[in-house]
């Protein structure tokens, strides 16, 4: 899995994807400017090295408590947003 990014399966959607990241993320506390901030205000947060560039010397473990508290986040919100949308068409 060399080389390997996360894309979107609808590019377009991009921007709508970041500003719900950090809408999130801001309703947790995290007060970022830009949603590539978002990440390294949660690793100072959760006290993990992390830094712009080589980041080789985290552990899979740290890496996940970022990536983790980011996306659970994320899909907790798209969830309510479903079954918000979901009662209204009821």
């Amino acid at each position: 899995m060399v080389g390997r990014r996360n894309r979107l399966l609808v590019p377009e959607a991009k921007e709508q994807v970041d500003k719900l990241k950090q809408r999130v993320m801001e309703k947790q506390g995290y007060q970022v400017s830009n949603e590539e901030d978002i990440k390294y205000e949660i690793a100072k947060a959760e006290n993990i090295p992390l830094q712009k560039g080589y980041n080789g010397t985290l552990t899979s473990k740290q890496a996940g408590q970022i990536g983790g508290k980011i996306g659970g986040s994320m899909v907790k919100e798209m969830i309510a947003m479903a079954q918000n949308q979901m009662s209204k068409n009821k």
